[in-house]
């Protein structure tokens, strides 16, 4: 039995069999948007195959199953990432499990660095396309033709214009863009921030397109916010750090939680 069958059945003795409609990971800070949840179950990764038990500060260790707005979903409480020990497709099986338990649809979120001066902490970018600068893949040593997957229009188009009008019936600022992937766990250096906003970029951050890439690869649609905590490195003052990115993720959460919670609604 594979990892992500194990993984379905102690989900369903925890929380049923029932369709789950879309998976939701959180980034750094964004924890809070759990508690949204109606009728929720919390299971520890601990519990589940090959799910995350290191992690970092700022995100969650648990799966929760629950209602969101009239829709059963599944929400990724943290992530592990590439700096943390080196794989890049640390993911798989939590993402194999969501396609395993029924989700069709996967919602990503991150804290990120803007290089737009419209685009201050405290905002939201969706995202449109990514850059993967690192040239690391996490589908590396996958040996069917699988592999081959077109990231043309990864990131859902319906999904970005549903989410684009919801914010603006929210009245919500949603700037869209593309994100840049740095490995971490160092931030990016000033001049690798002038050339990454070169090439094109409207944010960094150390996260999400694995996910991404490992979605399409399983047929999941994909939809990705950026909660904008700093400005990429010598585009202001501040004093760059984790414990600055967990405090400032608090000030988009409230929006990007009205703005998820309307989104899945409409799924």
């Amino acid at each position: 039995m594979s990892a992500a069958a194990a993984n379905a059945e102690i989900i369903a003795e925890y929380a049923g069999s029932e369709p789950i409609k879309a998976a939701l990971v959180l980034g750094s800070g964004l924890s809070g948007i759990g508690e949204l949840l109606d009728d929720r179950v919390e299971i520890s990764y601990g519990e589940l195959v090959g799910f995350p038990t290191g992690g970092v500060s700022g995100h969650g260790k648990s799966l929760l199953i629950g209602q969101l707005n009239g829709k059963r979903i599944a929400i990724l409480t943290g992530r592990a990432h590439y700096y943390e020990d080196g794989q890049s497709d640390v993911m798989r099986i939590p993402l194999e499990t969501m396609k395993a338990i029924g989700v069709d649809t996967v919602l990503l979120t991150n804290s990120a660095g803007s290089l737009e001066a419209d685009t201050p902490p405290g905002e939201l970018m969706m995202i449109a396309d990514h850059i993967n600068y690192n040239g690391l893949n996490p589908l590396i040593g996958e040996q069917t033709d699988d592999r081959f997957v077109n990231m043309v229009n990864a990131y859902d188009p319906h999904l970005r214009a549903q989410a684009k009008a919801i914010a603006d019936d929210l009245m919500i600022a949603l700037h869209e863009g593309v994100y840049a992937w740095y490995s971490g766990p160092t931030f990016e250096t000033p001049a690798e921030i002038r050339m990454i906003k070169g090439f094109g970029a409207n944010a960094v951050g150390m996260s999400t397109v694995p996910e991404a890439i490992l979605a399409r690869f399983l047929g999941l649609r994909v939809w990705a916010c950026s909660s904008v905590t700093n400005m990429g490195a010598g585009l202001s003052d501040e004093n760059i750090s984790h414990h600055h990115t967990k405090e400032m993720a608090l000030k988009g959460a409230k929006k990007l939680e009205m703005l998820i919670e309307r989104l899945v609604g409409e799924l």
